[in-house]
């Protein structure tokens, strides 16, 4: 095996992996369900039911308390309508809904949804019909009332904002049943540079029995909308994982894909000291219940006026209120981007919602090596070209041993060439003596491949790294590059990676090349020109980079072994 074919499998690779991804993406998404125009689509109530199994798509029942019928909720169409708030402090803007006290609405304010117009910050959470997403609380009970996340709450104002030198912001909207005594406080807390919601609900019985029932907290989003025609593949967005997860300190970090909801449920799993979460391309939110309740983690799929949702849920333990007493429950909820500096600091294991596949192990450290070298250089294009050279470095040996073994088969091509003149067509004889010159020679075939195949998973690891990393989300480089997440707009990345390519080719020995690899070779410079030619500058400064090192190295090596040839 020479170099040709071990950079021919390179590519192959590289190829077969985003024709895998455009499959997925076109294949593997579960389709939106939509409802014909000419008839009205039901609004389904997710109010509780009167009795204690949870149909789909409905409010979870309390898990220990004793059964008893309950009156049911007003529908959708006759419900009165909630007040919307408005809540921010410097990193978010929420909207919270009156009735349930749900937020509808969270607006990124330091990620614009195009370069530089802070004007149209990322929406996160989204109560429009398309984009759909929202965060989820409230409070049942099997055997009595209880104010669940369709119940009306009102708000002493409808904006707040944390002021200069304020820290903390607390918005609290308030619920009571005159008829049984129950009155419910919810309270929302907002830092200063903090993506962390506190929430709590502080139930006090002034009736004349005691209340039993469970917190529960809930996300629902309906498909993520990514950009559909084209080359989808270059868009990493489009093929990011989109779908529910959770953690447990003994199961770790899962996935849910959505086409997996029916398939393969979430079921009262129980959990202490875990989260669930919704994830998307660089953001996210999580529901964070304290780290020492036993919780019941479920997911359910339902349908809304003629579109498929997704919903996770997280359900507390019993609470049981005393006539006369009160009691609280508490947990926080994450909305933002997917930092991974920070997350672990937040909640254990939330730094895995930054998906780097089974590639993780190896892409955590080069995000880390990333950072500190874009603290070095504040400016994450040259972070990456240090974070290119710094991977050159260590596997130095290895592709030196790769280039000398390259430059003596080059030197071998008259010779190679000779025993095919010899041999013709016949395979068998002419292979075998090649392997007997690699002998006399003391060249190892292999060893022009195997260097590169040890580099395969710190390519692909450091890949996932560059279009996973929120941090690198619309930063600057230098000159015409201002975007690394959107593609070169003159191609001149492309241009110098094709020109590398082709110079690459040049020293690259052909020894023992058939037909068809000596075409592929040569149209493998224009395929990846026109493929760069939409990929987002970051990866393709990297696939430059690497490809400049490589063959400046290659270029000195073969140097290095005509003149010590000469010499001798």
């Amino acid at each position: 095996m020479n170099n040709p074919r071990s950079f021919l499998l390179l590519a192959l690779l590289t190829v077969s992996f985003f024709i895998w991804n455009q499959w997925q993406q076109d294949y593997s998404r579960p389709p939106v369900a939509t409802t014909p125009a000419t008839e009205a689509a039901p609004v389904p109530s997710d109010a509780p039911p009167a009795s204690t199994t949870p149909a789909p798509g409905e409010t979870p029942q309390a898990s220990a308390a004793p059964a008893a019928a309950q009156p049911a909720a007003p529908s959708a169409a006759s419900a009165p309508q909630g007040q919307l708030v408005e809540v921010s402090n410097d990193v978010l803007k929420l909207t919270i809904d009156t009735r349930g006290g749900s937020i509808v609405r969270a607006d990124l304010l330091a990620y614009p949804q195009q370069p530089k117009d802070l004007t149209h910050p990322v929406r996160l959470f989204d109560d429009s019909a398309e984009h759909f997403f929202v965060a989820q609380s409230g409070l049942v009970s099997a055997q009595g009332t209880a104010p669940d996340h369709q119940a009306l709450f009102t708000a002493e104002k409808t904006s707040y904002a944390l002021d200069a030198g304020q820290a903390k912001l607390e918005v609290p909207l308030t619920w009571q049943d005159p008829a049984s005594g129950l009155a419910v406080r919810k309270v929302f807390t907002l830092e200063r540079g903090s993506y962390v919601l506190g929430t709590r609900q502080e139930i006090r019985n002034d009736g004349a029995v005691a209340w039993s029932g469970n917190a529960y907290r809930q996300l629902q989003r309906v498909p993520v909308v990514t950009k559909t025609g084209g080359m989808t593949f270059t868009n990493p967005e489009s093929y990011s994982f989109a779908g529910a997860a959770w953690y447990s300190p003994e199961e770790k970090f899962k996935k849910i894909p959505f086409d997996k909801y029916t398939k393969d449920p979430l079921t009262n799993r129980a959990v202490t000291g875990g989260w669930v979460a919704m994830l998307q391309h660089y953001f996210f939110a999580a529901w964070l219940p304290p780290a020492t309740d036993a919780e019941q983690f479920s997911t359910t799929q339902l349908t809304n006026g003629g579109r498929v949702r997704y919903l996770i849920r997280a359900m507390g333990p019993a609470l049981t209120v005393a006539p006369g007493a009160s009691a609280t429950s508490e947990a926080r909820l994450y909305v933002g981007p997917k930092l991974q500096s920070t997350l672990n600091d937040v909640a254990p294991g939330l730094a895995l919602t930054i998906d780097y596949g089974i590639l993780t192990v190896i892409s955590e450290p080069l995000h880390w090596v990333l950072a500190k070298l874009h603290a070095l250089t504040g400016n994450w294009g040259f972070a990456i070209i240090l974070l290119v050279l710094l991977i050159k470095l260590a596997f130095f040996k290895l592709s030196e041993a790769q280039y000398r073994s390259m430059a003596k088969m080059r030197k071998l091509a008259p010779r190679v060439q000779a025993l095919k003149d010899r041999y013709g067509d016949d395979r068998q004889k002419m292979n075998q003596a090649m392997m007997e010159l690699y002998q006399k020679e003391k060249i190892n075939p292999l060893g022009s491949c195997l260097p590169m195949l040890v580099q395969i998973p710190v390519f692909f690891a450091l890949y996932w790294v560059l279009i996973e990393s929120v941090e690198l989300r619309h930063a600057p480089f230098i000159l015409w590059i201002q975007n690394l997440t959107a593609p070169d707009p003159y191609f001149v990345l492309p241009i110098i990676n094709a020109a590398t390519m082709i110079a690459t080719q040049y020293l690259t020995p052909t020894t023992g090349m058939d037909p068809v690899q000596a075409k592929m070779m040569k149209i493998m410079p224009v395929v990846f020109s026109v493929m760069f030619a939409f990929f987002p500058a970051g990866l393709v400064l990297y696939w430059t980079v690497n490809g400049l090192s490589s063959l400046i190295q290659q270029y000195v090596i073969t140097k290095r072994i005509d003149a010590a040839d000469a010499k001798a």
